[in-house]
């Protein structure tokens, strides 16, 4: 599914205009990216978890050169569906 599928979804499903459901969506996922990035955690209830991860740091090879190369450590996000998703995949 697309951003642009999910706003007319939403904007069926609410009778908005489609402008209005993606302003929402906008607003949705830009507070669910602030909430991790703050709390290093948000959790929606049936759902999942979405919450920073880090990575160590890492020798990986060039594949073109075959040289190695240090990879620093770094942070991500990562997504744990809820059990409630899970079983109903």
């Amino acid at each position: 599914m697309t951003k642009a599928e999910l706003v007319e979804v939403v904007a069926a499903q609410t009778r908005l205009t489609k402008k209005s459901a993606a302003q929402i969506l906008d607003i949705v996922f830009t507070n669910i990216g602030k909430a991790v990035k703050k709390d290093a955690r948000f959790s929606y209830p049936g759902f999942g978890t979405w919450s920073v991860r880090s990575r160590k740091a890492r020798k990986i090879r060039n594949p073109q050169t075959n040289e190695m190369m240090k990879l620093k450590a770094s942070k991500t996000i990562g997504f744990r569906p809820a059990k409630e998703l899970k079983n109903s995949l």
